[in-house]
């Protein structure tokens, strides 16, 4: 069903609010998806560089053929969800169905045979990537999808992605304390059952708070029930031509950029070059971001959601590049200051897609938010690839002494050059781009009087919409 003109506003329509156990129930799923991905972003990188000596070369191929994958399965997937009709909605089934193959490829991943040689090591990592992204990939979709459906204001969008923006944080924290606490170091056996015994208890884990959202959680039937979704060809064309969407997608592609960066190099930081234990300097980070996230409430209604969010995204840039150039004990400092700034992209971001599901609906006339963020995962995973095929061959490039060159036991009197090379992929790089992040959002075009009409619109779009659910709803019910 194709709109041909934008609906006339209607004064009467309001969006929904939602208690506090709801948005409780909301944020368990980021629980679930952070604890996993908080895992895997943080260990992967030195779990087979550094514990298995796999090198550069293999893990840039890995990360080619993973990238070419996203490039597939993240716009097919959000278009399947979108063009889904069930009994239990579009959405739901796939992400309570998905969990149990979520947790089962995450432990795969950390089960890869030691004394294999190179190409089978290669070979592991590589298919339970694959594997494990693609389980990630249709609950992430589902999960983001939900958000623009389940209301229109920006209000409790936000007091929802506040919600799964905090369990996502406790989420990725424990990512980082659960492996860091069980990996081999210095002075410790260098057997990795524990580790992997760990990784078990994480993935089963995950997949219990995930399914326990979906319990709570229900879509609004007249998106499934009401809507006709549009064919392949007319839902590329609405999405690749809409301005806010491609601004919004350049933006966090420099966000997630970032984000790989930094967690897959934080480790480095904290034993190579501060050789402290990291889970102080994680603490720094996501002790500020903690405190970030719910002012971000405070900051959308004072700036609006593009002022916060670019707000934010200064103070992380900032803060990151001074890694590269303060002394070494105030980097610490540096962590905390940036923590802060990242609160936006942590949490304003999916605000941000939900205003652009809403303007694309009074042009498109159905949602498509898996769609939106199907796409957006095509053009913006490239960033992960690249930072995880860029921090193997900076580090060698910097000469930096891996575990496996080195006996199997860390190397802390690294030569200079490799630590130029940690601050470069943790605070330099990053913070480029985050101040680039912030450029571009100035030509995003959702804000101010257009933003309140775009909203005001929807609402009552969607009355009309929910109307003509129950009059089919009341006719079915007549006819029987």
């Amino acid at each position: 069903m194709k709109a041909t003109s934008v609906p006339q506003i209607s004064r009467g329509t309001s969006a929904a609010r939602f208690s506090l156990g709801y948005k409780v129930q909301w944020g368990v799923a980021a629980l679930g998806t952070s604890i996993v991905s908080g895992t895997y972003g943080a260990l992967l990188p030195i779990f087979y560089q550094d514990y298995l000596g796999l090198t550069a070369r293999w893990i840039a191929i890995a990360s080619t053929i993973y990238a070419i994958w996203n490039a597939i399965n993240d716009p097919l997937f959000g278009y399947i969800t979108d063009s889904t009709k069930s009994r239990l909605g579009r959405r739901i089934p796939y992400m309570r169905f998905t969990a149990p193959f979520l947790a089962l490829t995450f432990i795969l991943v950390w089960l890869a045979p030691q004394k294999a040689g190179e190409p089978a090591i290669f070979g592991w990592m590589l298919a339970t990537m694959l594997l494990y992204d693609t389980a990630y990939t249709i609950i992430g979709l589902v999960y983001s999808a939900l958000l623009p459906e389940i209301s229109e204001s920006d209000a409790e969008r936000n007091s929802l992605q506040i919600s799964s923006s905090l369990f996502g944080l406790l989420g990725t924290i424990l990512g980082f304390l659960i492996p860091d606490f069980f990996r081999p170091k210095a002075g410790m056996s260098p057997s990795f059952v524990p580790l992997q015994v760990s990784m078990v208890v994480v993935g089963i884990f995950s997949a219990v708070m995930i399914i326990i959202t979906t319990l709570r959680v229900r879509e609004r039937p007249e998106f499934h029930e009401v809507d006709e979704p549009l064919k392949l060809g007319p839902a590329l064309k609405y999405t690749f031509t809409s301005r806010s969407f491609l601004v919004l997608v350049a933006q966090n592609f420099m966000s997630i950029l970032m984000q790989a960066l930094l967690l897959g190099a934080i480790f480095y930081l904290a034993d190579y070059v501060l050789q402290m234990n990291a889970m102080i300097l994680v603490a720094c980070l996501f002790v500020s971001l903690i405190i970030g996230v719910p002012m971000t409430s405070v900051l959308r209604r004072r700036l609006g959601v593009v002022g916060a969010q670019r707000l934010l995204l200064l103070i992380a840039g900032v803060a990151l590049i001074l890694i590269v150039v303060v002394p070494t004990p105030l980097i610490p400092i540096c962590m905390v200051a940036a923590g802060f700034g990242l609160a936006g992209p942590q949490t304003l971001t999916n605000v941000l897609f939900a205003q652009v599901a809403d303007e694309d609906e009074l042009r498109s006339g159905v949602r498509r938010e898996g769609a939106f963020f199907g796409v957006n995962a095509l053009l913006t995973k490239p960033a992960q690839s690249i930072a995880l095929a860029l921090m193997p061959f900076v580090l060698e490039s910097a000469d930096f002494i891996t575990r496996e060159a080195n006996q199997g036991q860390i190397m802390l009197d690294q030569p200079a050059s490799a630590l130029w090379g940690i601050k470069i992929l943790v605070g330099l790089i990053p913070g480029v781009a985050m101040i680039l992040g912030a450029i571009i959002l100035q030509w995003y075009p959702l804000r101010g009087d257009y933003l309140q009409k775009v909203q005001q619109q929807v609402l009552d779009l969607h009355a009309r919409k929910h109307a003509q659910q129950l009059a089919r709803t009341s006719a079915s019910g007549s006819g029987s």
